[in-house]
Parts: structure tokens; C-alpha cells; sequence
């Protein structure tokens, strides 16, 4: 058994970058994007290859395993061992140098190949080999897999694009691998030579043969070319500390034709034919796969060809030459760069999409990436489905047709040990199929555990006790990855699964998307890692935390990953009490973004709301749990004290501000914001209401009644001028009016938050017998009533027709008063479209609302990093700036003169006003401005104002918000 304590030790006197042994580091690497899971010794980040060697030679000394690890997105296993942990994202990720001129680069091995792809654009050149997985794949896991992604046809895999790589060998030799043997390890020359008539007639000869080790690469036909034959060796024969690769021209111009077919097999069957036209890529997918199949030709399978040209006009009629030549259903030629990102985007969520079946069933890896002579696809698609059929399984095929590879998750049971004796034998009965269409196990992400074992169904004995020759040639100790390739692990051993417990665990949410299991929710991250990308593109949200710190720890799938082994109990013994979930959930603003950016719907602000409520169950809570959770307490009694001046004054005192920030877990940077004088439904009171017009009930929430009345008033104004009869839910003289129980909700204070809903329920049952719609203008408060509230009460059916009501503002003014004509603002805007309503509530009502009132622009994505709660709490600031700094605020201070800011949400008007002295506007704001003044708005509201009391009742409707 390994000294854990010893090797620890060693390690960290012997390498420069971080060694991290404790449990929250092994469990964040336990797994990859694959089925399979191992519990590490511990994990290094090597600063540099003297980091790497030393590492290497500690593990040596005491026959610990070594596994080299990029972006964990690996499918087969290959990514997770027993041993010591290379982690190169961390500092070994850097691109060293890039020419132009021989379109070359030199790169680190965890570099994520989208920075590769950002450098390299401004000269014209790319990286050729691009998987779905390019936001945060590595280039080093790329090589160790010979990944490829949808423009092989045209620029080949990454083995096509390596000249050069430098490496480490178990034993600590440092080589430069290339042609003309350069960098062979002693003995690999004579073995390559030794078996010439193997190498040439052992490997199959098509475009996708990923599986085994690629020695053919040594023939002296081939240039001996040992950097690639290193290639998709899965960190078995050595470890790259740099790579040399090849770059491509990019093309000018795109153009996107998309294919439609009558059924998947008749799609495989054209997708050789389109070869000859050189098409950048031939990607397929069918029905069954795809959501909403909206922007697509009619039909039940679809072929992406993309071409390219020096012009727009070059490229599109290159598209269409395509077009006449198939023959097809229907097609469609996308010329627009953002529709066809749109479009792509569909065929790259597959990954994880297709990690569901439609009815919701699970389905998983393990056959994702089989390949077969192109021309033979259509057939094998047809065997295929034919023995899925026998089997009793389902998938849904999709990937890159023109190179005959095919991905599929496939709804296998691997919970059972029934259901693992079907995935053995369906293993081993489809890798057959494979053979006899001339194909290879693998056509993109290696072999890993999941196909290894079958190696010698493909190759033969010979063929792979010559990799075994080959693997000791390289490392005679077998230290590397030691299981994949060759002497493999069994398919069905080490499955993630096998560890979670056999009943379900009691839960206080209903997840109704995973049959009520807690398990099954957790099971959802299949590792994929959308959230670990850099950059949020366009909307979305996933996941701030982690591109504020850039630590998996605090990306959804480290969550994910430590809630597994949680409900593992191995690594992480505590349960719901452990202290490093608890830690790893700490900087999750709950913004909801996984909810609707992750492929597979992992809603981690749940997972977390969930783990606090049991891990606090009889325990003494954070202070802001207090002050924060029960905002909706302390503000009605402000309210009924009539205290609101006072307190508002005493928070200005920096001498009794700060002890008081500091004993309610309160950050100090930040300021305490201003209760209006006036609550909301006071105001309310002493108006004359519309008493004409269709019923809409204007949900009092905590922000709108007591810190932002203006928005309220502002609604009022404008569903009133709309023709609609606005209305109060029924409330109680003393015990409260309606809550949507967010804020307790946010702090895992479920109990009391079924309370408070259930008395809302009551309070609004005469509401929801009217059929009117309920009108929330805080979208937080309106994803907890259409999310949280049914998935807490999931056995109150009120709860469902209460959420089913709820509207926001735009939905209200859509669906119940067509007719109306918001007035003319003819101003741009500048904002961000709240991280609830993108995930949650959706904001096609409010984009078209904004385009009829004349507002242009788009509002940024991202999370404005005050998130409720979150950024008010100790400790939270500097994240909670960082995510405000990513997109909220450059969209504001870069916005065109006299731009609109919109902020619907209370925390981004206040993140808003603190961070950048900008006050935001809620939408109802601008339009009840424009309806006052009668004309587009412009007369009152071109300053920026750092201090005006917008809640003042003096100040009607508007208030400054607007960029100068």
C-alpha cells in the first residue's frame, strides 16, 4: 500500500508547482467524461518539464503510476488513474511562440485550444483539428487521444498537425521527437524494423483509425515518424512538456449548407459522395437528437457541410454546388456568421444533449466514437441500429459522416449488475460489427479502458502483444497510465456508478426531471466541462465562479464531481456535513446559468440550496444566513416601524456601519443599501386604481416593496396604459403578504422556505381561481416561483398552477395586451439580461418589447456577480467584482451616447451603482418615462447619477441610468 504521507512529502520537496493530496483535490480528478472513475494517490501542477522529471522520478522510486491530465474531457477513461495526477492547466499552459511565416506554433500541453485558435486568427491561420470540446480541451490531451472534431475532412487529426514534441519517458530521458527517428527511444527502431510486413498490412487504412498505437507512423514510407506515432498513445509511453504544431490558412468566407434526408442511414449513404468538393466538413445528425428543430430544412436527419472561399460569394456558391449535388429533402445555405454559430452550436452541445434520450432516460458513453470507411456508413449505421434493437437499447448516432466516425450515447444500465452484463455483451458484439465493416473501435478519443480489452478483435493477437513490445520500449516499468492500451483493465470494472449508494437519499426538492433522486441529479454531470470555458459567449451565464478564480474546484462539474463522491462516501466520509462540498459550493453565485448552458441541465443552485439545508440541520448558521436569508422579515418590520429614515441614516456612519457589517457576515467593501421610504403597496393604497380592462396581479416582491419601489410604480403606469386592471395578491394585516421564498431558498433554509410558500399559496387560491396572470418584475423572484416553488411543493398541486401564472413584465405585455403599442424610446441600450431570466425565464418577450419601443442593441450575458445574496457576504467581494468586471461593466462604460442602461433585476442595479456609480433601469422605468413625456423619453433622463434616491416618491418614475 503507497505512503501517502511520504510520497506527499517528497513531492512537495521536490517540484516547484503545487501538490495537492488532500480529499477535495483526488475527488476533483477521480473522474473524466467517461463511465469510469479511480481514486488518485494525489495530484501535481508542474510548473515546467524539470517539474514533470521530478516527478516521474519520486513515482518511479516507489512504483506509483503517473497520469497525465489536460481538460478531463476524455470519454474512454484515460484521464483518471490510481497513481499521481499530472494537472497541466494550471501553469504548463502557455503558447511559447507563434510564426506566421511557417505556420507554426509552440505550445505548452494545457493549452486550451481556443486561446491556439484566438492567437493565430489575426494572421489568417488556425489549428486544424477542432472537437466540440474546443472551449476547454487541451492541446495535450488532444495528442494523447489524436482528437480530430468536424473539419478533418479537411485538415486531418491532430497527428496531421504535430511536427515536433518534446517529452519526458518514464525513466527521465528528455526527447524530441520527429521524422527521420528523431527522439526514438533506444530499441524502437529495432522493433519497428523487426515487424515491417506487420505494419503494413496490420492497420486498417481509413481517415479515422484512432484505436491502438500507431506504429505504421514508423514505416520508412511514412518518414519514421516517431512524434506521430506518439500521438493518441494516451500518456502511456511518455509525458509532452511541448509540442510544435502545424497550422492552416483559414478560409476568408464561410458558407453553411445544411442537408436535409429522410432518415439518418440516407444521410451516412450521401456523405462520401460530397468528399469530392472538398467541403471543409460533412457533419450528420438526425431527428432524434435534436430538441427543437427550429432553423432547420424539414426532415428527419441533417448533413452540416461547410465550405469556405476567398469571398462570401466564393463560398457560398461552393454551397451550393453541394446543394445540387445532393440529393436531398430539403436544404438550407447559411451564409451569416452568427446564424451559423447558432447552427453549430446544436451539433456541439450533442455531447451532452445526447447524454439524455427524449423521454428523459440516461444514456452514456462507452461506444462514442467508432469509425468505418465512409462508404460503408450507411450499412453500418443499419447493423447498428439492428443491434441496438436486439440488445433493447437505445442511442441517437450522430458525428462526423464524411470520415464514417460515429458518436452515440446509448441508454445502457450500468446501475445493475444485469445491466453491465448487457453492456459487456453489447461491447463486444458491436466491436465485431465494427471489424467486419473494416472499421476501427476508435475514431476520435482513444481507447482508454472502454475499448482497449477489444483490441484484439481488430488487430489480432500479434498485432497487440507488438504493442505491448512497444509500450516497454517506452516504459519498461509500466508507470504510465498503466490499464489503457495494452495489459487493459476490464470494460465493465472501475464504473463511477458502482460506488453511489443502492436507495435513494432523502431530499427536501422534488427534482422531477430525475424521477425524485438526488442520485440520478448528481449523475446528470457526465464531465463534459462546458463550464470550464473562459469566456461566456453571447448569453450565456455558465459559470462565473469559475472564470473569476479558474479553479475546477469551483467550476459545475468540480461541484458536481465532489457531490458525487459525497454521496460516495470513500473520499469524502462527512456526508452532508463534509466541509469541502461545503467549501466548493461557497462561490457559487446560485445564478442558475448551468441550468440552461449545460448540455445535460445540471442545476447546481439547487444541488447547493439542497446540501445546505442538510448540512446546517441542527447547526449554528453563517450570520448572513440571518441577515441575508430573512431579508423579507427584517424589511416588513422596518416598514411597519416606519424606520426606513433612521436606518437608511445610521448606515451612512462608517462607525456603526462597519460592526454592524462585520456581525451580520456582511462584506465591508460593500455599501448597505437604502430602504425606500415608502414601501410599494403603501404607495399602492393611496392611489385610485384602473377599474377597467383584463386582471393582472402584480406580485409584490421584497425588492420592488421595499428597495425598489419605482420599478413597481413604473409597472403600474404602464400595464395600466396597456389596458390591463392591475391588482395586489390578498396579504395579512399582520403575518405578511405573498414571498416567493428566494432569499431562504438561496441560504438552504428549505424548511422555512416550504413554510413561506405554502402560506403564499393560501394567500393567493382565490388569485389562481381567476385564470389572471401574475406579474413578477424581479426576475429572481420569478424563476423561484416557476422553478423552486413546484420542485419544493411538489406535492401541492397549487404550487404548479401558481408557477404556471407567473409572468414577467414583457410575457404580461405579449400575451395580454397584443394590441398595445409601446411608446418610442429610439435609444440604444446597454445592460445585461439577468442571469435568472436567461436561464429560467427565458427573454424573447423582452427582446421583442425592446424592439418595439425602439431600444437597439443587445445586452451583455454573464452574471452582474451580486447574485442576491452572494456578493453582500464576507468574503465574496473580489469574486463578486470579478464577475461584474467580465461583462456587466464593460458593457456599460463601453455603451454608445445617451444608451439606456437596463438592469431588470435588483442586485444588477445595485452591483451597478456600486461598482461603477451607473443606476439601471428596470424596462417598465423606461418605458413609464417615455409615456410621461410623451415623445421618445429623451428629455429627462441624459445624466449619470452617482447618489439620486431613486425611490423618492418625488422622483415618479424615472431617475438617471443612462450612458453619457
Amino acid at each position: 500500500m503507497t505512503d501517502l504521507s511520504g510520497l506527499e512529502a517528497e513531492l512537495r520537496g521536490s517540484v516547484r508547482g503545487e501538490v495537492g493530496f488532500d480529499v477535495t483535490a483526488r475527488a476533483l480528478v477521480t473522474m473524466d467524461a467517461s463511465n469510469y472513475r479511480r481514486v488518485p494517490a494525489g495530484v501535481v501542477s508542474p510548473r515546467d518539464a524539470g517539474d514533470v522529471a521530478a516527478v516521474l522520478e519520486v513515482c518511479r522510486a516507489r512504483g506509483v503510476p503517473v497520469v497525465a491530465r489536460g481538460g478531463g474531457t476524455s470519454i474512454a477513461g484515460q484521464a483518471t488513474g490510481t497513481g499521481v495526477v499530472l494537472d497541466f492547466t494550471r501553469h504548463m499552459n502557455g503558447l511559447l511562440e507563434l510564426d506566421p511565416g511557417s505556420r507554426t506554433a509552440v505550445v505548452q500541453p494545457g493549452l486550451v485550444l481556443d486561446r491556439l485558435q484566438e492567437a493565430a486568427a489575426p494572421h489568417g491561420l488556425r489549428f486544424g483539428p477542432d472537437p466540440s470540446t474546443h472551449g476547454r480541451c487541451t492541446l495535450g490531451g488532444m495528442i494523447g487521444n489524436n482528437s480530430c472534431g468536424s473539419h478533418s475532412v479537411a485538415w486531418g487529426t491532430t497527428a496531421d498537425a504535430v511536427r515536433e514534441l518534446s517529452v519526458v519517458t518514464a525513466r527521465g530521458r528528455r526527447l524530441r521527437l520527429g521524422r527521420d527517428w528523431a527522439g526514438a527511444p533506444d530499441g524502437l527502431r529495432e522493433l519497428a524494423e523487426g515487424e515491417l510486413a506487420r505494419l503494413r498490412t496490420g492497420f486498417p487504412d481509413l481517415p479515422r483509425r484512432i484505436s491502438g498505437y500507431a506504429l505504421d507512423a514508423l514505416l520508412p514510407e511514412r518518414g519514421s515518424d516517431v512524434a506521430r506515432s506518439f500521438c493518441g498513445s494516451e500518456g502511456t509511453l511518455g509525458i509532452l512538456t511541448e509540442a510544435v504544431v502545424r497550422l492552416v490558412e483559414a478560409p476568408r468566407a464561410r458558407a453553411l449548407a445544411v442537408l436535409a434526408y429522410g432518415d439518418e442511414s440516407a444521410a451516412a449513404e450521401a456523405a462520401a459522395g460530397l468528399l469530392p468538393h472538398r467541403p471543409l466538413t460533412v457533419e450528420g445528425m438526425a431527428a432524434d437528437l435534436v430538441r427543437s428543430p427550429a432553423g432547420l430544412p424539414g426532415g428527419g436527419a441533417w448533413l452540416f457541410v461547410e465550405t469556405g472561399g476567398d469571398s462570401p460569394a466564393e463560398a457560398r456558391a461552393r454551397a451550393e454546388a453541394v446543394v445540387r449535388a445532393a440529393d436531398v429533402v430539403d436544404s438550407l445555405v447559411v451564409t451569416d456568421p452568427a446564424a451559423q454559430r447558432t447552427l453549430w452550436r446544436i451539433r456541439e452541445d450533442a455531447s451532452g444533449t445526447a447524454t439524455r434520450m427524449p423521454d428523459g432516460t440516461e444514456a452514456w458513453p462507452g461506444w462514442e466514437d467508432c469509425a468505418v470507411p465512409p462508404a460503408r456508413l450507411g450499412a453500418y449505421l443499419r447493423d447498428f441500429r439492428a443491434l441496438l434493437t436486439a440488445h433493447r437499447l437505445r442511442g441517437t448516432p450522430y458525428g462526423h459522416f464524411g470520415d464514417g466516425c460515429i458518436h452515440v450515447r446509448i441508454d445502457f444500465d450500468l446501475l445493475t449488475g444485469a445491466g453491465v452484463g448487457r453492456f459487456r455483451r453489447f461491447s463486444e458484439e458491436l466491436a465485431d460489427l465494427v471489424v467486419a465493416h473494416g472499421g476501427s473501435l476508435s475514431g476520435e478519443h482513444g481507447d482508454g479502458q472502454a475499448r482497449a480489452e477489444l483490441l484484439p478483435r481488430m488487430y489480432g493477437e500479434e498485432t497487440v502483444r507488438l504493442f505491448e513490445r512497444a509500450k516497454a520500449v517506452w516504459d519498461p516499468d509500466d508507470l504510465l497510465n498503466p490499464g489503457m492500451l495494452v495489459r487493459p483493465a476490464p470494460l465493465d470494472a472501475n464504473l463511477r456508478f458502482a460506488v453511489l449508494p443502492r436507495r435513494p437519499v432523502d431530499v427536501a426538492f422534488g427534482y422531477p426531471a430525475d424521477g425524485g433522486d438526488f442520485r440520478a441529479a448528481v449523475r446528470r454531470c457526465v464531465g463534459v466541462a462546458k463550464c470550464r470555458t473562459t469566456t461566456a459567449a453571447g448569453p450565456a451565464v455558465m459559470c462565473p465562479s469559475f472564470r473569476a478564480t479558474g479553479e475546477e474546484e469551483h467550476s459545475t462539474r468540480g461541484r458536481a464531481h465532489l457531490l458525487h463522491e459525497m454521496l460516495a462516501g470513500e473520499l469524502v466520509t462527512d456526508g452532508w456535513r463534509s466541509p469541502q462540498v461545503r467549501d466548493a459550493l461557497e462561490l457559487c453565485l446560485s445564478c442558475k446559468g448551468c441550468r440552461s448552458d449545460c448540455p445535460v441541465g445540471v442545476d447546481m443552485a439547487t444541488y447547493k440550496a439542497e446540501f445546505l439545508h442538510h448540512h446546517y440541520a441542527g447547526r449554528r448558521r453563517p450570520a448572513a444566513h440571518h441577515t441575508l436569508g430573512r431579508l423579507p422579515v427584517w424589511l416588513r418590520w422596518v416598514a411597519r416601524t416606519r424606520t426606513a429614515p433612521l436606518l437608511n441614516a445610521l448606515a451612512r456612519i462608517g462607525l456603526l456601519a462597519r460592526p454592524a457589517k462585520r456581525l451580520g457576515g456582511i462584506a465591508a467593501e460593500r455599501e448597505i443599501p437604502r430602504i425606500a421610504r415608502e414601501p410599494f403597496s403603501r404607495w399602492w393604497r393611496r392611489r385610485t386604481p384602473r377599474t377597467t380592462g383584463d386582471l393582472a396581479v402584480l406580485w409584490p416582491d421584497t425588492f420592488t416593496e421595499h428597495l425598489s419601489p419605482s420599478a413597481g410604480r413604473a409597472a403600474v403606469r404602464v400595464l395600466e396604459a396597456a389596458g390591463l386592471r392591475v391588482v395586489l395578491p390578498p396579504s395579512r394585516p399582520l403575518g405578511g403578504g405573498v414571498c416567493c421564498g428566494l432569499t431562504y431558498v438561496s441560504t438552504g433554509q428549505l424548511d422555512r422556505a416550504r413554510a413561506v410558500l405554502r402560506r403564499t399559496l393560501d394567500l393567493m387560491e382565490p388569485v389562481l381561481r381567476t385564470g389572471a396572470p401574475v406579474v413578477v418584475l424581479e426576475p429572481s423572484c420569478a424563476a423561484a416561483l416557476r422553478g423552486d416553488l413546484p420542485e419544493l411543493l411538489h406535492d401541492d398541486p397549487r404550487a404548479a398552477r401558481l408557477a404556471a401564472a407567473v409572468r414577467t413584465f414583457a410575457e404580461t405585455l405579449q400575451r395580454h395586451a397584443p394590441g398595445w403599442t409601446p411608446p418610442a424610446v429610439d435609444r440604444p441600450v446597454a445592460g445585461q439580461t439577468h442571469c435568472h431570466q436567461h436561464a429560467v425565464l427565458g427573454d424573447s418577450a423582452d427582446r421583442a418589447l425592446r424592439a418595439a419601443a425602439g431600444l437597439t442593441g443587445e445586452l451583455s450575458g454573464g452574471c452582474c456577480g451580486l447574485a442576491g445574496n452572494f456578493g453582500f457576504e464576507r468574503g465574496h467581494f473580489e469574486v463578486s467584482r470579478a464577475c461584474a468586471q467580465e461583462q456587466l461593466l464593460p458593457s456599460v462604460t463601453g455603451a454608445p451616447e445617451g444608451a439606456v442602461i437596463l438592469a431588470d433585476g435588483y442586485s444588477c442595479r445595485t452591483q451597478l451603482e456600486q461598482l461603477a456609480g451607473v443606476r439601471g433601469r428596470h424596462l417598465a422605468e423606461v418605458l413609464a418615462e417615455a409615456l410621461d413625456s410623451g415623445n421618445s423619453g429623451n428629455s429627462r433622463n441624459s445624466e449619470n447619477s452617482r447618489n439620486t434616491d431613486a425611490d423618492d416618491p418625488d422622483a415618479g418614475c424615472g431617475g438617471a441610468g443612462d450612458a453619457k
